[in-house]
């Protein structure tokens, strides 16, 4: 499993648009999903059609739609880079973008099955006790969904360690720059020889996906455990 400079390089990169990309959509996901699950407005449908539009949609198509909005020339993309100086396309900030939208449909899933399944009457029950619709999400409603919270979380880093399709056509395959696990794979395989370091970047692949769940399955049974603990006190 030893891995070259250009490796550990596509592996390291793909470690960090995954942590961001986890990061930066876990609020949101956990608000849409709270929206999803509890929410009665118009357009509703239209809302869980949108946010489940990339996991039908090919990554290819969803990296080119990409690629027209946030490119340089494209409507948000120029905005950004004349107004912010902030350029997304063929960077690795753009890989984080792609493995946020590819990610974000697994993650508002897992939470608002979460949410679901929690009753509604609990979350009643703190409301007319006079706690504001903040103190009722934070106290009653997250310690309650929290496993489902962090199986989202999971499940985002996972796709985005993982995001190919979308990536590579919004941020090319550059080496040290825009180069993730998966391109690096592909690009190993390319070429005569190859096939070795592209065995290494998979079992590292794997290794770092088992750690994944399993460090989410230990957090969640240790959040069951001190919500049985808080409930038979």
């Amino acid at each position: 499993m030893t891995l070259d400079a250009a490796s550990w390089d596509a592996l390291g990169l793909s470690l960090l648009v995954a942590s961001t990309a986890t990061l930066c959509a876990l609020p949101l996901a956990l608000w849409v999903a709270w929206l999803l699950a509890r929410g009665t407005f118009k357009g509703k449908a239209l809302l869980n059609a949108i946010v489940h539009l990339p996991l039908v949609l090919p990554p290819v198509v969803t990296g080119y739609i990409l690629l027209i909005v946030f490119g340089r020339n494209g409507p948000v993309g120029h905005l950004l880079d004349s107004v912010f100086g902030i350029t997304l396309a063929f960077k690795w900030t753009g890989a984080v973008l792609a493995a946020v939208i590819m990610g974000f449909p697994l993650m508002v899933r897992a939470m608002r099955l979460a949410i679901e399944a929690v009753d509604p009457k609990l979350e009643v029950a703190a409301r007319t006790l006079g706690a504001p619709p903040l103190a009722v999400f934070s106290t009653v409603t997250l310690p309650l969904i929290l496993p489902g919270v962090l199986a989202g979380a999971v499940m985002g880093f996972a796709k985005a360690l993982g995001e190919f399709g979308a990536t590579i056509t919004f941020v090319a395959n550059i080496p040290g720059q825009t180069q993730t696990l998966p391109s690096a794979i592909y690009a190993f395989l390319q070429v005569p020889g190859g096939e070795d370091r592209a065995i290494a970047l998979v079992l590292w692949a794997c290794l770092i996906a088992f750690a994944a769940v399993a460090l989410s399955e230990w957090l969640a049974h240790r959040v069951a455990q001190r919500i049985q603990g808080q409930t038979q006190a």
